[in-house]
C-alpha cells in the first residue's frame, strides 16, 4: 500500500491550480440518471471517489465515457449516457465505499418510480443518518422500506408527487435528493430550511440546464415546479473550495506565498475571513485567490457551521495550522460528532490539543516533528500532510487511499511550490 514522505521545513511558493470539486462532482453525476440524453460534465476531478460513482452509474445500465485520461491531464471530460436503466438497485460492494451513493435514490425514484440502495459508507467521522433523505421523499409521496441494510423506495403509480417539506436541521445530502427528486416529480414541490452550499447551487444550476424550474437558489427556500421530463446538457464542475482552502492552510502554516489558482472567494468566505483572522494576508485575482503569511500565525476561535459558517471538511486543516500559532486556539465540531480522529496522530508529531466533547484546544509548539503516522478519514489525511509540510525530519502517512478520495494529484501540486514529498510504494 502506497505512503507518502514528507521532509518538512520548505516555505510554500508558486501557483496550485484548483480542481473541479469533489462534493460537486459527486452530486452532478447522479443527474444523468434523470434523462435518457448525454450529461457531459467537464472539470471533473481525477479522484478514487468519481471512478467509484461512475462503477455505481454502469451497474444501473448508463453508460460512461472519459476524455483527458493521459497521467499529465488535471480534470477529465464524463459524459454518461443513460438511455435505458437496465437496474435501480444500488448495490453494498459499491455504496459501501462512499456515503454519496446514497444521490441515486432520488434520481432513481423520480425516473423509474422505485430504487433500491444499500445504506451507504464512506469516512467513519460520525453518525449520517439518512433519515432527512428519506422524509423529504415521502413528503413527495414516497413510500419507503428498510429492510436487510437496503432502503426501498416506490412511487405510488410510478410517479413520484409534489409535495411541501421543511428540514428541521440544514442537511447536504438530503437537500439534494430531494431537489433531484422533485425535479420529475408531478406537481410543485417546495423545500424550507434547505442546505445552501456552493454545491447545491452548482446541482441546482446544472439542473436548470439540464430543463428544470428551480426558483430561489442559494436561499433556505428552494421551488422546484417538476417536469415531464429533462433533457441532456454539457456542465463544468465548480472549484473545490475545500481542496482550495486546505492549500490557503498549508502556505499559512509554511510561512508561503501561493496562488490557488481557478478558486472562487464568494464560495468560501469562512475560510478566507479565518484565515485573515489568523494573521494571513489574502488577496483576491483575476485569476484565483493569493494566500500569503509572512509572520507568525495569531490563535483564533472557530465553530463549525452550515454555509455560510465554517464548513466542519476545513476543520482538521486548521486544526493543524494552528499547531503554529502564537497562543492558544478553540475549536467547536457542531456537525460530526466523531471528527477529531486525527489529534492522537498529531500529537504524535508534537501537537499540543486538548480534546472535551466537540471542543478542541490547541495550543501552538515552537516545533513538529514527523513520525509514521495514519490517516483516519479524507480531512484528517490532509492535516497530517500539513504538519508534516512543518515538521522536523520526515513524516511518513500511511492510509493515503483517504487522500485519493478527494485529493487530485496531491503530493505533483505540493512539489510545484517547493515542497519535499513524494508517494512511494511498500516494495
Amino acid at each position: 500500500m502506497d505512503r507518502i514522505l514528507i521532509r518538512g521545513g520548505n516555505r510554500l511558493s508558486g501557483n496550485i491550480a484548483i480542481s473541479g470539486a469533489k462534493n460537486a462532482a459527486l452530486t452532478l453525476m447522479p443527474c444523468a440518471l434523470l434523462t435518457d440524453e448525454p450529461l457531459t460534465l467537464r472539470n471533473l476531478p481525477r479522484l478514487a471517489d468519481a471512478d467509484s460513482f461512475g462503477h455505481l452509474l454502469n451497474e444501473l445500465g448508463a453508460s460512461t465515457a472519459i476524455e483527458g485520461t493521459r497521467p499529465t491531464d488535471f480534470g477529465r471530460v464524463l459524459t454518461v449516457r443513460a438511455s435505458r436503466l437496465t437496474s435501480t438497485v444500488a448495490p453494498y460492494d459499491i455504496v459501501r465505499k462512499m456515503r454519496a451513493s446514497i444521490l441515486v435514490l432520488g434520481p432513481l425514484l423520480g425516473r423509474e418510480g422505485v430504487a433500491t440502495v444499500s445504506l451507504p459508507g464512506g469516512c467513519a467521522i460520525g453518525n449520517r443518518p439518512i433519515d432527512l433523505h428519506l422524509k423529504a421523499l415521502e413528503a413527495m409521496g414516497a413510500e419507503i422500506e428498510l429492510a436487510a441494510g437496503y432502503v426501498k423506495a416506490t412511487a405510488p403509480g410510478g410517479r413520484l408527487a409534489g409535495g411541501n417539506y421543511r428540514f428541521p436541521v440544514v442537511s447536504v445530502g438530503a437537500t439534494e435528493n430531494a431537489v433531484m427528486a422533485a425535479s420529475t416529480a408531478r406537481g410543485t414541490t417546495v423545500l424550507d430550511n434547505a442546505a445552501r452550499e456552493p454545491e447545491i447551487v452548482d446541482l441546482c444550476n446544472l439542473l436548470v440546464a439540464m430543463g428544470a424550474s428551480i426558483h430561489g437558489i442559494g436561499t433556505e427556500t428552494l421551488t422546484i415546479e417538476g417536469r415531464d421530463r429533462l433533457h441532456g446538457a454539457t456542465y463544468a464542475v465548480m472549484p473545490d473550495r475545500i481542496e482550495a482552502g486546505s492549500y490557503a492552510c498549508a502556505a499559512a502554516i509554511t510561512g508561503g506565498d501561493v496562488v490557488l489558482e481557478g478558486a472562487k472567494a464568494d464560495d468560501m468566505r469562512a475560510t478566507l475571513d479565518a484565515l485573515v483572522e489568523a494573521g494571513v494576508t489574502i488577496e483576491e485575482k483575476a485569476n484565483g485567490i493569493r494566500v500569503a503569511a509572512d509572520g507568525p500565525l495569531k490563535p483564533i476561535t472557530l465553530s463549525t457551521a452550515p454555509y455560510p459558517g465554517f464548513a466542519t471538511d476545513m476543520q482538521a486543516q486548521f486544526m493543524a495550522m494552528l499547531c503554529k500559532a502564537d497562543g492558544a486556539s478553540v475549536l467547536t465540531e457542531t456537525i460530526f460528532e466523531n471528527r477529531y480522529m486525527h489529534v492522537p496522530e498529531l500529537a504524535r508529531m508534537g501537537a499540543d490539543i486538548t480534546v472535551s466533547g466537540r471542543t478542541a484546544v490547541v495550543r501552538g509548539v515552537d516545533r513538529m516533528v514527523g513520525a509514521p503516522v495514519m490517516a483516519t478519514d479524507l480531512r484528517a489525511s490532509m492535516s497530517l500532510i500539513l504538519a508534516g509540510l512543518v515538521a522536523e525530519g520526515e513524516t511518513q502517512v500511511s492510509r493515503i487511499y483517504h487522500l485519493d478520495r478527494g485529493y487530485e494529484r496531491l503530493e505533483e501540486k505540493l512539489q510545484g511550490v517547493g515542497a519535499d514529498i513524494e508517494r512511494v510504494g511498500d516494495g
